[in-house]
C-alpha cells in the first residue's frame, strides 16, 4: 500500500487537530442553537458565536459587524450580485458595466456573465501583463469590479488596494468585489487598505470546516434589502399583504443577512483555525524545489513561476486526467482539471492542468516522494 500525500490543500486543507477538538467539545458539551433562546446554554452558544465572529474580524482588520457568516465563497459570491443587484440591474440605467477577469474562479465571474447573457449589464476584461498579473494602470471604466486576489491556478498575489484605486480614479462609485479564497492561505488581508467593498474567503481553505465561508461587507448598512429570508433577519413585520400594506423592517447588520440557523459546528471551530494558520503557514520552499527540479524535464512543462504559491503544470503528450488518475494511484493525491477556471486556461492555451499545493503538514520528503512518482510515470507513458 502507497504512502497516501496530500498535495491539494488549495482545494481543501487538512483540519489541524485544535479544530477537530474545538468543534467535538462543543457538539459533546455545549450544543445549542444560537439566536434562539434566553437560557444559559443557548446564551452561551450566542458568546461563542460573537466570539468568532470578533476573531475572523480582527484576522481581516474589519469590525464584527462586517462579517457575514455563509456557506463558503462560492454562496458569498453568488449573495453579492443579488445584494447589489439594483446597482448592476436599474431598470432605469441600461447596460451598467462589470470588469471581471481571465483570472477568476468560475463563482466569481458566472453569476455577472449571467446576468450578461440576460442583456442586464455589459462585461469588460480587466487587462493582464505577459506573466497573467492584473494591470492597475488605464483599467476600463466599470461599476462593478470583481477581483480574484490570487489565481487558484497562477498563485500569484495581485495588487488588490492598487486595483481598487486604480477602478475609483475611473468611478468613484464602483462597487469592488474581491474573491480572497486562495490569497487569505499565503497572505494577511487588511480590508482596511484593500479599502474594498466586499470579500469572500472559505473557511476550509484555511483549515476550518467545510461549510463555512466568510463575507466582508464594507459598509453593511447601505445595503437596505437582504438576499435571503427567514428567521432571526427580521424585527418586525407590520401591515398585511392581503391588504397591499406589508412592510418589514430588518435586524441591524449582520443579523440581517444571516437567515436561519447558522453553521454553529463549523464556526466554533473557526478561531482555532485561524490561530493554527497564523502560525503555521505553508513552507514555499517546498514548491521551489518541485519547480527546480521538474523544470529539468523536457516533458513536463510548468506554468507558473518559481516564487508562486503553487506549482501547476500539465504533460503535452498526456491526458490530463490520465496523469491524475495514474499519479493517483501511487497515493498522490493532487488536483487536475480546469479547476474551476476556464479562463485562464483557455488563455494558456491548455484545455487542463495538474496543479500541487502544500500545507503546513507536508514535508520535504512529501516533494521528494511525488516528484519520483511524477517522473517515473511521465517517463513510462
Amino acid at each position: 500500500m502507497n504512502k497516501i500525500i496530500y498535495l491539494d490543500a488549495a482545494a481543501s486543507a487538512l483540519k489541524p487537530e485544535s479544530v477537530i477538538r474545538a468543534e467535538m467539545d462543543f457538539l459533546r458539551e455545549s450544543y445549542a442553537n444560537a439566536g434562539r433562546g434566553i437560557c444559559a446554554r443557548a446564551s452561551n452558544v450566542d458568546d461563542m458565536i460573537a466570539n468568532a465572529r470578533a476573531c475572523v474580524a480582527q484576522f481581516i482588520n474589519a469590525r464584527p459587524e462586517q462579517i457575514v457568516f455563509t456557506s463558503g465563497t462560492t454562496d458569498g459570491m453568488n449573495r453579492i450580485v443579488h445584494i447589489i443587484s439594483d446597482r448592476v440591474c436599474d431598470a432605469g440605467i441600461k447596460n451598467k458595466t462589470v470588469m471581471v477577469s481571465d483570472l477568476d474562479h468560475h463563482s466569481a465571474r458566472l453569476p455577472f456573465e449571467l446576468l450578461y447573457d440576460s442583456d442586464l449589464c455589459k462585461i469588460v476584461l480587466c487587462p493582464m501583463d505577459e506573466k497573467y498579473n492584473l494591470v492597475c494602470p488605464d483599467l476600463p471604466r466599470a461599476d462593478v469590479f470583481v477581483i480574484t486576489a490570487m489565481s487558484n491556478v497562477m498563485g500569484m498575489p495581485q495588487d488588490v488596494a492598487g486595483l481598487v484605486d486604480a477602478a475609483r480614479k475611473k468611478n468613484p462609485d464602483v462597487i469592488t468585489v474581491v474573491d480572497a479564497a486562495q490569497y487569505v492561505v499565503h497572505n494577511k488581508i487588511d480590508v482596511q487598505k484593500w479599502n474594498c467593498d466586499f470579500m469572500c474567503f472559505s473557511a476550509h481553505k484555511i483549515g476550518a470546516d467545510t461549510g463555512l465561508g466568510i463575507m466582508y461587507i464594507k459598509n453593511p448598512e447601505r445595503w437596505i434589502s437582504p438576499d435571503k429570508f427567514g428567521g432571526g433577519m427580521i424585527s418586525k413585520i407590520t401591515g398585511s399583504a392581503v391588504e397591499h400594506n406589508v412592510t418589514f423592517q430588518w435586524e441591524n447588520a449582520p443579523a440581517k443577512f444571516e437567515a436561519g440557523t447558522l453553521p454553529l459546528t463549523q464556526i466554533i471551530g473557526m478561531p482555532a483555525a485561524i490561530d493554527y494558520l497564523s502560525a503555521n503557514r505553508p513552507n514555499l520552499d517546498l514548491i521551489k524545489y518541485l519547480y527546480d527540479r521538474l523544470s529539468e524535464n523536457p516533458r513536463i512543462k510548468i506554468i507558473t513561476p518559481r516564487d508562486s504559491t503553487l506549482f501547476t503544470f500539465y504533460v503535452p503528450d498526456m491526458h490530463i486526467l490520465d496523469f491524475g488518475a495514474y499519479v493517483g494511484a501511487r497515493g498522490v493525491c493532487l488536483r487536475v482539471g480546469n479547476m474551476c477556471a476556464s479562463w485562464i486556461h483557455k488563455r494558456l492555451g491548455v484545455v487542463g492542468t495538474a496543479r500541487i499545493s502544500v500545507g503546513a503538514w507536508n514535508t520535504f520528503d512529501d516533494v521528494v516522494c511525488a516528484a519520483d512518482i511524477i517522473e517515473d510515470v511521465v517517463k513510462k507513458l
